[in-house]
């Protein structure tokens, strides 16, 4: 996947601003915010979209990930994660992602 945005970052070839990371995940500030704390976290592994997610140990490891970064980035009032799946479900790069926004209230619909 040597094409793959996230693929680069994952190897070192694009160095993202990193909050978090394990032998798993890696977990970074995304680079156009929606909310004052906006981290992506990312499987180490390429997968292109929750339809092809097919272990459930790796999307176990993607929300432990999301946890540990609202609890490193200090969001115990609250925070939201979201993953998009495909075009009309707003994605935008195929390497799943978790989006993990806080740090303000968040509101119901999203938008």
């Amino acid at each position: 996947m040597t094409e793959c945005l996230f693929c680069k970052m994952v190897s070192g070839d694009i160095v993202p601003d990193v909050v978090f990371e394990n032998e798993k995940v890696l977990a970074f500030r995304d680079i156009n915010p929606q909310a004052p704390v906006h981290v992506l976290v990312i499987p180490r592994q390429h997968v292109e979209t929750i339809d092809e997610l097919d272990d459930s140990k790796l999307a176990g490891e993607l929300l432990l990930g999301a946890c540990s970064v609202a609890r490193e980035l200090g969001l115990s009032k609250g925070y939201r994660v979201a993953i998009n799946c495909k075009a009309e479900g707003g994605q935008e790069v195929y390497h799943v992602h978790l989006h993990v926004l806080g740090g303000r209230q968040m509101t119901w619909p999203p938008g």
